[in-house]
C-alpha cells in the first residue's frame, strides 16, 4: 500500500506554489484562505517539514519545498498524460445523436460550431436513422413529434411556426401566386401527410382550397427545394427556411403564423441522463434553442 498524502493537499501545494499566495491560491481553488492554509500544515506535518516561509518579499518555498515542486509537478502531468490517453478514444467521450435530417441540416449543422468550440474533447456522431441494436447506443435523439415519448426523459426543445411561402418567380406584380392556380407541396411524417396545410388554411378562414391536392415528399428538404424551384406552394416551419427567407429564393404569401401542434423533442435515455456528454449537449441545445 503506498502511503500517500491525500491528492488534494498536493494540488493545494502546487496552487500555492503557482502563486506564491495563499489568497490567490485560494481564489484560484474556490476555496477559503483558512482552507488552503490547513491544506498547507497538513501536508508540512504529513512529511515532517516546513514548505514554505514568510519573508518581507512575501512567500517563499524552503529547501524542501523547492526540491518537492518540481518533482510533483512532473508527477501531475503524467497524471494527465495517462488519463488523456485513456480518455480520448474511450466511447463516454463521444455522444451519439440521433436527429431528423431536415433538422439537422439545417439546423443543428449550422449551430454545432459553437458546441464544438466549447466542448472540443467530445466528439460527435449525428445520425438519422437507427436499428434496434444502433437505438441502445445511442445517447439523446431530437424527435418530431406531438408529445413525449415513453421510456425516454422527453422534454419539448421548440414548436413549429408554419408560414405559407412560394418562389419568389410566382408572385405577379408584387401580388402572392393564387392558392388554386398552383400544386400544393406536402411533407409525409411516417407515411402519412402532415396537415399543416388544413391547419394553415382553416387559420385563415380559407375553405375554398382543397388541401388534398398537390405533391408528395418524403423529406422536408425535398419540398423546401421544390418551393424553391417553383413547383408550388409549401407551408413550413419558418424556422427550416431562415437562409431562404434572408435571401429571397422564398417569400410569404400571407403574413399568418401558425404554432404547433408539431415540435422538436429532446430524448434522453434515463440511463444516460448522468453522463456528462449528455448534460453538457443538453443544455447547449436548451440555451441555443431558446
Amino acid at each position: 500500500m503506498r502511503h500517500l498524502p491525500s491528492l488534494n493537499m498536493l494540488r493545494v501545494f502546487e496552487e500555492v506554489v503557482r502563486h506564491r499566495s495563499f489568497s490567490q491560491a485560494a481564489m484560484g481553488l474556490n476555496v477559503t484562505q483558512g482552507a488552503v492554509s490547513r491544506q498547507i500544515k497538513q501536508l508540512e506535518d504529513h512529511l515532517g517539514v516546513a514548505l514554505f516561509v514568510r519573508t518581507p518579499q512575501g512567500l517563499s518555498l524552503t529547501e524542501a519545498g523547492a526540491a518537492l515542486s518540481p518533482q510533483l509537478a512532473n508527477a501531475f502531468d503524467q497524471i494527465e498524460q495517462a488519463l488523456q490517453a485513456v480518455r480520448v478514444p474511450n466511447l463516454r467521450q463521444h455522444l451519439r445523436i440521433l436527429a431528423p435530417p431536415t433538422w439537422a441540416t439545417r439546423w443543428l449543422s449550422p449551430h454545432l460550431r459553437g458546441f464544438c468550440q466549447r466542448y472540443p474533447d467530445i466528439s460527435l456522431s449525428v445520425a438519422n436513422q437507427a436499428s434496434h441494436e444502433s437505438l441502445a447506443e445511442t445517447d439523446c435523439r431530437i424527435r418530431f413529434g406531438l408529445a413525449p415519448a415513453e421510456p425516454w426523459r422527453s422534454e419539448l426543445l421548440v414548436m413549429e411556426r408554419h408560414i405559407a411561402v412560394a418562389s419568389a418567380e410566382l408572385f405577379v406584380g408584387g401580388q402572392p401566386p393564387e392558392l388554386h392556380r398552383h400544386p400544393l407541396l406536402h411533407i409525409l411524417h411516417e407515411g402519412k401527410r402532415l396537415k399543416v396545410w388544413e391547419n394553415w388554411l382553416a387559420a385563415m378562414g380559407r375553405d375554398d382550397v382543397d388541401a388534398r391536392r398537390g405533391l408528395e415528399f418524403s423529406t422536408l428538404d425535398q419540398v423546401i427545394h421544390a418551393a424553391v424551384a417553383g413547383g408550388g406552394l409549401a407551408v413550413i416551419d419558418r424556422q427550416m427556411i431562415e437562409r431562404e427567407l434572408k435571401d429571397g429564393s422564398l417569400v410569404s404569401i400571407a403574413p399568418l403564423e401558425v404554432v404547433g401542434p408539431y415540435g422538436y423533442w429532446l430524448d434522453v435515455a434515463a440511463e444516460k441522463e448522468g453522463l456528462s456528454k449528455v448534460r453538457l449537449f443538453t443544455e447547449w441545445l436548451r440555451n441555443t434553442t431558446h
